[in-house]
């Protein structure tokens, strides 16, 4: 009988916090009476069966004891495959039989579409966006971009690079790495002279940077969304920031409590004021159509006086976004299987070959002749 899968880690500055979503998914279909299959994604690359009922800690010095090998075959009938005899599935060389997989990767080739691109070309039916819509949400350029485009409400964005020109919105600035997570990497400064020599030398800006207004007196608001089983939304979070008004780095947000995004401070619901829940909420819903959405992103926006803008797309949340859903009232197993149900409804893209007819074939002539 197939069984579901969750892969998390990956090679991604967010791979512990990657892990901790994957425990939980994992612990949370096993509960709901289900047999799910632990798949690792080690720092290297590597793939991993391992005992689902291992904990954190048991990933502090790398592979756990005892997993086994696995390969990822991106062909149709491909998938997951065992790499090697025995092991914790007691097999090798045969294709996991999976219904589905949960993606519990954040940042990296686990949320920027590579993942999912190879998962599409095994035939193999994934949780969270698509292979189109996790490279649009991952590339904070192009999300802002196809905002604007849209015609909806963003604030000014641009690539920064060491030795490029000056932005041409006045500062102070907020400069962030282009493709990854809301909280690593950013930095807050009115000297683009710094901002340059941090480009420059941090790798977290190797892939390239992005810079854009910091507005200290504008708040950050979140909410998740889903098309799945049918268009919701959940409720609207103010993260809470600190005392000083500053924002909470990556590991006060993330490390605070061990249990990853879930206990960072919040306000949620958020009070707010009349008519500004009802621009996010309409906000969200026109970001769904345009980003692809699937699964339960969670979109960032910020919100000053009378003006709301979108921000962000986290396209794979930290603990799966389930504290938005447990406050609807929705159990982290039902929100997964609504998940794996969606991803079961077809494949997130199809492929083709119609119109490879072989014309082009015959009427080319010799390859060599169109050299000369």
């Amino acid at each position: 009988m197939a069984r579901p899968g969750v892969i998390f880690g990956g090679p991604s500055p967010e791979h512990d916090i990657s892990i901790l979503s994957g425990l939980q998914s994992t612990r949370a279909l096993q509960q709901a009476g289900l047999d799910p299959v632990a798949i690792y994604w080690a720092k290297n690359g590597d793939l991993h069966a391992v005992d689902p009922a291992l904990e954190a800690r048991d990933y502090l010095t790398g592979v756990p004891p005892k997993s086994q090998p696995l390969d990822l075959v991106a062909r149709p009938g491909g998938g997951f495959v065992t790499a090697g005899s025995g092991g914790i599935l007691k097999k090798g060389g045969q294709p996991l039989d999976l219904s589905g997989v949960v993606v519990a990767c954040h940042g990296g080739p686990g949320e920027d579409g590579t993942l999912q691109g190879a998962l599409e070309l095994s035939g193999l039916p994934y949780t969270g966006p698509s292979a189109a819509g996790a490279a649009l949400g991952m590339d904070k350029l192009a999300f802002g971009g196809a905002m604007a485009a849209a015609g909806l409400p963003s604030l000014p964005r641009a690539a920064f690079t060491a030795d490029g020109p000056d932005p041409d919105f006045p500062g102070p600035y907020i400069v962030k790495p282009r493709f990854g997570g809301s909280s690593i990497g950013i930095e807050i400064t009115d000297d683009l002279g710094a901002a340059r020599a941090l480009v420059r030398t941090s790798p977290h800006f190797r892939d390239g940077a992005v810079v854009e207004p910091y507005l200290a007196d504008a708040v950050d608001l979140n909410i998740s969304l889903r098309v799945h089983p049918a268009p919701e939304l959940s409720a609207i979070e103010r993260p809470l920031r600190k005392p000083d008004g500053s924002i909470y780095t990556y590991a006060e947000k993330y490390l605070q409590g061990g249990e990853g995004m879930a206990s960072a401070p919040r306000e949620l619901p958020a009070d707010l004021p009349g008519g500004i829940a009802e621009r996010i909420t309409w906000l969200a819903r026109r970001v769904a159509g345009v980003a692809c959405v699937r699964g339960v992103p969670r979109l960032d926006v910020l919100w000053r006086g009378d003006d709301v803008w979108v921000n962000e797309i986290n396209t794979v949340p930290g603990a799966m976004a389930w504290y938005f859903w447990h406050h609807a009232g929705i159990p982290f197993a039902r929100l997964l299987q609504d998940m794996l149900a969606e991803a079961r409804t077809g494949p997130a893209r199809r492929y083709t070959a119609d119109g490879a007819d072989g014309s082009a074939l015959r009427a080319a002539g010799s390859i060599a002749g169109k050299l000369v």
